[in-house]
Parts: C-alpha cells; sequence; structure tokens
C-alpha cells in the first residue's frame, strides 16, 4: 500500500533546521515495516540526515556550506535572482532533494542521534513543500 501528503513547512530563515518533528505530526500511522519518501519540491533548499542532538552542528553545516559555495563567485553566470540565488541551487544539488528512511515496528528507523534537516539557502525563501510517500 502507498500513502501520500504533500505538506507545508513553515518559513524557515537561512540555514539549517531540524525538522524530523514537523514531519512526524503530518505522517500517517506508520506500517510495521516500510519505507518514507521524502521530496523537497524546490530547487534552492535540500534536506538531510544528520545529528540531532548539538545545535553547532546545525551552524557548522551552515558555515562550511558558505565557504564551500559563497555568494557572488565571478563564475555565475545565473544572478539576475539575488546574490543568495545561485549558491542555493548549487548547494541544493550538493545536499540533496530527497530522502529515504527505513520504517521498521511502525516508526522511522533512525539512529539514536539522527534527524532531518531543512537546508534553508535562500535569505527569504518563504515556505517550503514536501511530499511525504509511505510504502509499506
Amino acid at each position: 500500500m502507498i500513502q501520500q501528503e504533500e505538506i507545508r513547512l513553515p518559513e524557515f530563515k537561512r540555514g539549517f533546521h531540524l525538522i524530523t518533528d514537523l514531519i512526524m505530526r503530518e505522517l500517517p500511522d506508520l506500517p510495521d515495516k516500510g519505507l518514507l519518501h521524502i521530496l523537497i519540491k524546490h530547487t534552492s533548499a535540500g534536506i538531510t540526515i544528520n545529528e540531532n542532538a548539538d545545535p553547532s552542528v546545525r551552524s557548522d553545516f551552515n558555515a562550511f556550506m558558505n565557504q564551500l559555495i559563497p555568494e557572488n563567485h565571478p563564475v555565475y553566470t545565473h544572478t539576475y535572482e539575488g546574490a543568495d540565488d545561485m549558491p542555493a541551487h548549487l548547494k541544493s544539488s550538493v545536499l540533496g532533494a530527497e530522502l529515504t528512511i527505513p520504517i521498521t515496528n511502525h516508526r522511522l528507523n533512525l539512529g539514536t542521534w539522527q534527524g532531518i534537516y531543512l537546508g534553508e539557502y535562500r535569505n527569504y525563501g518563504g515556505s517550503r513543500k514536501l511530499v511525504l510517500t509511505v510504502y509499506s
């Protein structure tokens, strides 16, 4: 059986944000075994799984991504949507736009210290949409 929900996240400031709880609130009852697929429907934000306890991990992610892919780089030609736009597209491709997480015993089978992050790369990205698909 396949169940699917499209949800809208609240607007987040630029940076990395734990969204595991927001996703969990929107999911239907999970099967005993299965998979959750998550797609972010945007090209200037991304999702990933990482450390969910220490907030410094999120700020380090942000600092590293901004150093790896800086604004106003002279090679960018896609610049008419603002200095943060092309770097946001590159960061989205580097981090990714989708995740697949196993479901075991009616729960997401994440590690103890793992959480789902939203990478918001625009200064004013607005609310973001996720497609949540549960396969059982």
